[in-house]
């Protein structure tokens, strides 16, 4: 089906659901927000069907919820959802690292360091941006994965990206910048000592 046929363009879908992803990850939509379609269509001035689209790539990421006869709403995370979450990645992210050194010769290739380097560079600016912050901090547990070398990790870690963008937002109130940067730094650092 094409856009003629009444389908919504890909691009178009693209948009809306980039605009909203930024507005949830930014935190400027916050949990349990309604997302209704008539007047996001009016706001980004596309048909109900993009906006439905849109809302179910966004339902697909974990990022908004959708009920039948309620419509959408932002997604949160409880208590649960955070720990099982960290869980996942935690182990995910443990394996990528441990294939990572064994294929790198007991050390973690320069992207992972630049990515730290990054992502340091963007807590210490002198009035960091949190999209910004979100941002590098993905980039780096994903050069971290892409390291290993592993497809399949990989492709499981790439499926949380949106879902740890807004587990950040969770623990934003409880990290300062500094705090995150020295952190992630460390488990570098750390992720290449000898056990």
């Amino acid at each position: 089906m094409t856009a003629a046929d009444g389908a919504p363009s890909a691009t178009k879908v693209a948009l809306v659901s980039g605009a909203l992803r930024e507005l949830i990850l930014d935190g400027r939509l916050d949990a349990g927000t309604r997302l209704v379609e008539a007047d996001l269509a009016d706001e980004h001035g596309v048909a109900r069907h993009t906006v439905r689209a849109a809302l179910r790539t966004l339902a697909d990421e974990g990022l908004v919820t959708i009920a039948p006869h309620k419509g959408a709403r932002v997604a949160g995370l409880d208590a649960e959802d955070v720990v099982a979450l960290y869980e996942l990645r935690t182990a995910l992210e443990v394996e990528a690292a441990h294939l990572a050194l064994a294929r790198h010769g007991g050390r973690l290739p320069p992207t992972v360091h630049e990515a730290a380097d990054v992502l340091a560079r963007a807590c210490r600016r002198p009035r960091p941006r949190w999209s910004t912050v979100s941002r590098a901090h993905g980039d780096l547990h994903t050069a971290i994965v892409r390291a290993a070398r592993s497809p399949r990790i990989q492709a499981v870690h790439d499926r949380l990206t949106a879902e740890t963008r807004l587990f950040l937002l969770h623990i934003r109130p409880h990290y300062t910048f500094d705090r995150l940067a020295d952190e992630h730094l460390q488990l570098v650092a750390d992720l290449e000592q000898p056990l």
